[in-house]
């Protein structure tokens, strides 16, 4: 699996944010790290977006992933940012194929058997379910594992402390996306205290199992 992924499988939980100011990137960052959870999902949903993954990634000691890459034009931004990886709410295959071929680390979202297959035909290893729980959750996931059983999957949509166990485990769930311990309000009140402590208890809730 690539090392990336590995990281990520060993995190169990990624922070997805949307920022809407890129001031507060740097202290978010540094308030994931204080909670143990040296990782962010940073998406392209804010305009802030892009100048946040590039403020994150300069630190240097935090795995930056950009989330919600529908296009080329966002993939070639992203590596221009300093990102290790890519996360996508569906499975573009002209996004995917430009990816795959330029050896650049992308996990699309994906919901049915058909977005699995297009996945397989890239090679890919691991995909994300979007959005987990509207879609069935960890029965859906475990339906989809079946036929495919080299697959693994990072559900995100819905997941909160109060489900994360029950998702991760299951052995082919590699890690859970979610945003309960970064939520945009905290961020933009700048609770960075709050998301701390939130993460801490994240991070003492995957690593129970």
């Amino acid at each position: 699996m690539h090392a990336e992924l590995e990281k990520i499988g060993q995190l169990k939980v990624i922070p997805v944010v949307a920022i809407n100011d890129a001031a507060d990137a740097v202290p978010l960052a540094e308030a994931l790290i204080a909670g143990g959870l040296p990782c962010a999902e940073v998406t392209f949903r804010t305009a802030a977006g892009l100048d946040s993954m590039k403020a994150m990634a300069k630190l240097g000691n935090i795995q930056v992933i950009a989330g919600t890459v529908c296009s080329i034009d966002q993939v070639k931004a992203a590596v221009d940012a300093g990102c290790s990886s890519l996360v996508s709410p569906g499975i573009n295959e002209k996004v995917v194929d430009y990816c795959v071929k330029n050896d650049i680390l992308i996990t699309p979202g994906i919901a049915t058997p058909s977005d699995i297959e297009i996945a397989l035909n890239y090679g890919l290893e691991v995909v994300k379910f979007f959005p987990a729980e509207a879609y069935g959750g960890l029965s859906t996931i475990k339906a989809l594992a079946g036929p495919y059983h080299t697959m693994k999957f990072m559900p995100t949509g819905g997941i909160s402390a109060k489900n994360l166990l029950d998702y991760l485990a299951f052995p082919k769930v590699l890690a859970c996306g979610g945003s309960w311990m970064v939520k945009s309000d905290l961020i933009a009140d700048k609770k960075f205290d709050e998301i701390t402590a939130l993460t801490k208890e994240a991070v003492e809730l995957a690593n129970s199992l």
